[in-house]
C-alpha cells in the first residue's frame, strides 16, 4: 500500500458515491448536523463510522490513544465545547476497546518514551486497582482496565464545566460509555449513561462496583 493506491481508492469511492447517491455531496455542502460526538481510541481497528453504521456528517469524532478525556488536553476539550455549544449534539459516546495498546502499556509498565506521559493517568488507575487486578489472568486484567478506563473517562467528561453548564441550562445531552470488541465486532454498553450531575455520580458508583466485583 502506498499514497498512489490511497488516491486511487479515493477516486473509486467518490465515483461510486456519485453514481449510487448523486445528491450525497450536495447534502454535505449544507453543513454538518450530527447528533453524536464520538470520543474513541486512535487504534486503526476501531473506525467509528463503520462500526456504528453511520454515514458522513452523522458523527462528530475525536480520537486519541486510549480514549482519554483529560481536563488539560486543549484539543479534546475544544472538540467537546464545539460539539456541545455549537453543534448541539444530543449524545456523547466514549468508546474504548479490548486489546487496547495504551491499556496494555499501562498494565505492563512498558517504557516507550513520551507516550508514557500521555498514559500517566491510566497507569495511575492500574496502580489504584492493582490489588484485585493482580488476582485475575493477565489478558482479563487488561480488559478489566479497559472498562474501568471508560467509566473514568465518562466521569471526567461529566465533570467538565462545558457539560455542567449544558445540563444546568436544560440542554438535552446524554453521555454513554461503550466498549468495542475487536474479537467479534460488537459494541456493548457498559451501563454508564448519564444526563445530569446526579445520574453521573450514581451510574459511576454502580458501574465501578460491577466491574470490580
Amino acid at each position: 500500500m502506498n499514497i498512489k493506491q490511497i488516491l486511487k481508492n479515493n477516486v473509486i469511492w467518490s465515483n461510486s458515491i456519485n453514481s449510487e447517491r448523486p445528491e450525497f455531496f450536495n447534502e454535505l455542502k449544507k453543513g454538518q448536523f450530527p447528533d453524536f460526538l464520538w470520543i474513541g481510541c486512535s487504534d486503526s481497528r476501531v473506525p467509528a463510522e463503520q462500526i456504528t453504521g453511520l454515514s458522513l456528517g452523522k458523527l462528530f469524532v475525536h480520537r486519541n490513544i486510549a480514549n482519554q478525556v483529560i481536563h488539560t488536553d486543549l484539543n479534546c476539550i475544544s472538540v467537546v465545547q464545539y460539539a456541545v455549544d455549537i453543534l448541539q449534539v444530543k449524545h456523547i459516546i466514549i468508546c474504548g476497546h479490548y486489546d487496547c495498546g495504551g491499556i496494555n502499556v499501562a498494565v505492563q509498565n512498558i517504557q516507550l518514551g513520551l507516550i508514557n506521559d500521555w498514559l500517566f493517568y491510566i497507569r495511575a488507575l492500574y496502580l489504584k486497582h492493582q490489588n484485585w487486578l493482580k488476582k485475575i489472568p493477565e489478558k482479563k486484567k487488561a480488559d478489566k482496565l479497559c472498562k474501568i478506563n471508560i467509566a473514568e473517562q465518562v466521569y471526567n467528561l461529566g465533570r467538565l464545566l462545558i457539560i455542567k453548564n449544558a445540563w444546568e441550562r436544560g440542554q438535552q445531552l446524554k453521555i454513554h460509555g461503550l466498549i468495542y470488541s475487536i474479537y467479534n465486532g460488537k459494541l456493548k454498553d457498559i451501563g454508564m449513561s448519564c444526563s445530569n450531575k446526579e445520574s453521573l455520580e450514581d451510574s459511576y458508583q454502580t458501574v465501578m462496583s460491577k466491574i470490580i466485583e
